[in-house]
């Protein structure tokens, strides 16, 4: 390859190298100042002294033994971990694949997070090509740390509406245990992990309906862009109602400032951060192993019904080792991963197993099937006021020399541009709504099918990101500051799969959400797109637009002028995962395709649970984290009061 000159003057590459020394060396002081997490009892360095070293494929249930093995250190993982491990009683083993996120810096300044995209943190999974989306393959990110996708998401701290809840109650059918799951029951379990802390620039939120003591800590400590409050107003002046929280008993319909996963320190408060404080993991019943890929659930199958007895892993060095649960195995490794290990277990549809020649343990169709996400749309603008903070990327030389200042602020004060979520402000809308949709320009015939959980419950979330950004941050936008809007499906009628390529534990399953498979979907997102048009032209925020933007094709500056076909055209090119996977191993009775009952039990191995986004009965019509956290504050006073009982059978 013949060798290129450079353009570059001298004093200019002085400079570059200077302003990447100095970026270099604020890297190394924040690994330093935020890495220190010292050394606990719970982790353990050598897995052969908390695990059963495999020789041979002949070793069987000789090795080290737990109350409760829990696979997966993830968002809800970690709460287990710490939750159950309060009961002294109970020996507790936590399995996570990646390591601890506490040292790195990306899971810990906030705007830094798809620095952990691509990178060994994350298993950097893609879907099949989307036959309704572009014919794409689509990039799913999925955390491999502990704390899981609460290292790698945007912050954003919304649960839903409280129809979604007692919607999830109703699926059950009547079973036992069904209106635990409905919104009054399950509310204590939102505010139990939940610290809030008030702020006086938002006076209007009432704090009385917030989570006072929990460990995880929110409230409104991220960076609020110029255009944040232009893009709010924006919207109600389109017709959406300003409120000042959406995340409470009367629902979460309007626009609003989002609350944020960052505390005081300015720091993203992870799931490890919060539950795995130095206190819980200086706990003797509590062992965590990284590195630890569970290849498989191990069975009894002597008596009438299967009982998980243990779980297998394997460690960087290819070693496998096993550990056995006296009591309980609890699935936590996410919607992706928790029905690849089940069917690689033997536990998911007997005729794609038998394919795979894995012995079915138990034919439950359910596993893998229903997958819902949620899709979005996202609309880049040239931003003429300079607000963006698209500096944050550090390609430039002027953007180094912005990015070492915003670091310098954020080490000082915990404040700036690093804390933003980069989603800063929210709305949440029914396609419905004739105030945004009227029927002069939406005729209610071709209204799309309402999905909602009920009459208070959006389909659609509309946000503001201070940057513009394409293919998930790694796709570079021509120079210049930009704004972006983004159109989220909350309610999709398209469901997918996830199934297993092979029987080997290290290749990725296939993933085939069917992203726009059925015109509702559609449909949604055209209006929504629409809207997000209305609003971009409406003042303030019409007031941030360069008309320069309106020549350039990779823009959205001319969505206004498409028709209604142009316009569902440019949402299936656009469309993308807001990295929301759920519901492949269902809450729901047997005959309706569930996975686990009430009791987050997987039918017919009561011993096995299941504790992640996979067993939501349906989609939320919102963020994820927030129903995982609570799901799985829930599932360990379920798994303690089992515990308790079998402790007083004994």
């Amino acid at each position: 390859m013949p060798a290129v000159r450079s353009a570059v003057s001298p004093q200019a590459a002085q400079s570059i190298a200077a302003a990447s020394a100095a970026l270099g060396a604020l890297v190394v002081v924040l690994r330093y100042l935020y890495g220190k997490n010292g050394s606990y009892s719970a982790f353990v360095r050598d897995p052969a002294k908390a695990a059963k070293r495999v020789s041979s494929p002949e070793d069987e249930y000789d090795f080290n033994e737990y109350d409760v093995v829990i696979v997966g250190g993830g968002t809800a993982g970690c709460v287990l971990a710490s939750r159950l491990s309060e009961d002294p009683a109970i020996r507790v083993l936590l399995l996570e694949a990646g390591t601890s996120s506490i040292k790195n810096p990306f899971a810990t300044i906030p705007v830094s997070y798809s620095q952990l995209f691509h990178s060994k943190h994350e298993w950097d999974l893609q879907t099949t090509p989307q036959a309704n989306a572009g014919s794409a393959t689509k990039y799913w990110p999925r955390g491999k740390l502990l704390g899981g996708c609460s290292c790698i998401n945007a912050m954003v701290f919304h649960a839903g509406a409280p129809e979604d809840y007692d919607e999830w109650a109703l699926a059950q059918k009547g079973q036992e245990g069904a209106l635990q799951w409905s919104y009054k029951e399950f509310l204590p379990y939102m505010l139990k992990f939940e610290k809030f802390h008030p702020s006086p620039k938002y006076p209007d939120v009432d704090a009385s309906l917030r989570g006072k003591s929990g460990p995880v800590e929110i409230g409104y400590f991220g960076y609020a862009s110029a255009g944040t409050p232009k893009f709010i107003e924006a919207c109600t002046k389109a017709g959406i109602p300003a409120t000042p929280d959406v995340n409470t008993p009367k629902g979460s319909l309007g626009v609003t400032k989002v609350m944020t996963y960052i505390n005081p320190k300015g720091r993203r408060v992870t799931s490890e951060f919060a539950y795995l404080t130095p206190g819980v993991l200086a706990r003797p019943n509590l062992k965590v192993i990284t590195r630890a890929h569970v290849t498989r659930i191990l069975f009894d199958s002597s008596g009438p019904t299967p009982r998980a007895v243990g779980a297998e892993f394997t460690q960087p060095d290819g070693e496998t080792y096993r550990v056995k649960a006296r009591r309980e195995v609890v699935l936590a490794a996410g919607a992706v991963h928790t029905p690849q290990i089940l069917m690689l277990s033997g536990i998911g549809p007997a005729e794609h197993l038998k394919t795979h020649k894995i012995p079915v343990v138990a034919d439950l169709p359910g596993v893998g099937s229903h997958l819902m996400d949620h899709v979005v749309v996202d609309l880049n603008y040239r931003d003429k006021t300079a607000s963006s903070i698209g500096f944050v990327k550090g390609r430039t030389l002027v953007q180094q020399f912005k990015l070492i200042s915003a670091l310098w602020k954020y080490r000082l004060t915990a404040t700036g541009p690093l804390t933003s979520n980069v989603c800063e402000a929210i709305a949440f809308v029914r396609s419905t709504d004739p105030q945004l949709f009227p029927a002069d320009e939406y005729p209610p015939e071709k209204a799309p099918e309402d999905t909602t959980s009920g009459p208070g419950a959006p389909d659609i979330e509309l946000f503001f990101a201070p940057v513009g950004y394409k293919d998930h941050g790694s796709g570079v936008l021509p120079p210049g500051d930009y704004f972006s809007l983004h159109g989220v499906l909350l309610r999709p009628t398209s469901t997918g799969t996830i199934r297993l390529k092979s029987n080997n534990p290290n290749d990725p399953p296939i993933i085939d959400p069917q992203y726009l498979s059925t015109e509702h979907d559609v449909q949604v997102l055209v209006r929504a797109a629409r809207l997000l048009a209305r609003i971009v032209s409406t003042e303030p925020l019409a007031s941030m637009l360069d008309p320069a933007g309106a020549a350039d094709a990779e823009l959205d500056h001319a969505l206004h002028t498409l028709d209604d076909d142009g316009v569902a055209a440019l949402v299936r090119r656009k469309a993308e995962t807001l990295y929301h996977p759920a519901c492949t191993a269902r809450m729901a009775p047997l005959a309706e395709g569930g996975v686990v009952d009430p009791f987050l039990r997987v039918h017919g191995i009561p011993n096995l649970r299941v504790v992640d986004a996979s067993v939501f009965p349906t989609i939320v019509s919102g963020h994820t984290a927030a129903p995982v956290f609570a799901i799985a504050e829930k599932a360990a006073d379920l798994i303690k009061d089992s515990v308790s009982k079998g402790r007083g059978k004994a």
